[in-house]
């Protein structure tokens, strides 16, 4: 867990880059204090280790189904499962979770390295409690992600295709038909893959959306009077709530999606769970 140092730090953005409904800006300054984070999301083979100490079941596995974009389903499964009303690419499918991210005929044997997906806030919170760590607020993770530059987009430069290579995974190609992998992936990559930030972290632009603790979409304002335990311990609520989700996923691509950069903003409800959704961990050096 690369520790990020105290001090003053700026988030948010005054530029127009997402969706005003997301409230990006204006940018502010604030003191955090010191604070470690895990240099990747959680990984799979991290999560079973937990499952394996604990026997805890995940929300998508208590409900029986989860939530998997189309493109990774056969047209059997599609026949057989509900599409999601007002989201056209997603599917109710049953038997999706932890183990089986796209459905019961998928499987992790060949992503233990992978960040795991499906996994609610609720389960992420679990998962953190036992690991005696804590989920990252917005301002935390958007301290973190910029890895000591100013950069407001991505963590190696300005510009997305830095020296003409791909940094991150995103989508590549028409969306939401037809992904090149020009990035190297169509799905999630190893959780250490492409070169982590100035501050040792892999991966906080695409590959996989990751909670915060703070709920969804709160005026930038709020971080500088509150400080990440207290955001802790007053959110630790399993409810169905909108949160905080940071970063963008493989499914981000630049005709939908603006979100895939440091001071995007996005939200879900706590229970929800899909095959983009992951989690880091944070700690509180006093602890």
């Amino acid at each position: 867990m690369p520790t990020i140092p105290a001090g003053t730090y700026r988030i948010g953005t005054n530029t127009m880059d997402g969706f005003a409904e997301d409230l990006e800006g204006p940018q502010i300054s604030l003191d955090s204090p010191a604070f470690a984070i895990d240099a990747t999301t959680v990984t799979n083979q991290a999560f079973q280790v937990f499952v394996e100490a604990t026997g805890y079941v995940t929300e998508a596995e208590r409900f029986g189904w989860s939530f998997v974009f189309h493109y990774f389903l056969s047209e059997q499964t599609k026949h057989r499962s509900q599409k999601v009303p007002n989201m056209a690419w997603w599917y109710a499918v049953s038997g999706a979770d932890w183990r089986h991210p796209e459905g019961p005929d998928s499987t992790i044997a060949q992503r233990m390295d992978h960040p795991v997906v499906q996994v609610s806030r609720n389960d992420a919170i679990a998962y953190c409690q036992w690991a005696k760590k804590r989920l990252p607020t917005e301002a935390e993770w958007e301290i973190a992600a910029k890895g000591g530059t100013s950069f407001e987009k991505y963590p190696w430069g300005r510009e997305f295709l830095a020296e003409n290579t791909y940094h991150c995974n995103i989508w590549q190609g028409e969306f939401p038909k037809s992904n090149t992998r020009a990035d190297g992936f169509a799905n999630t990559a190893p959780a250490k893959w492409y070169e982590p930030n100035g501050f040792g972290l892999y991966q906080v632009i695409g590959n996989v959306w990751e909670w915060c603790v703070n709920p969804a979409r709160i005026p930038l304002t709020q971080f500088q009077q509150q400080t990440g335990q207290t955001f802790w311990i007053r959110n630790q609520t399993q409810d169905d709530q909108m949160y905080a989700t940071r970063g963008g996923s493989f499914l981000c691509h630049e005709s939908y999606c603006k979100r895939y950069r440091i001071a995007a903003r996005n939200g879900n409800s706590g229970m929800s769970a899909a095959n983009n959704l992951g989690f880091r961990c944070v700690k509180d050096l006093d602890q």
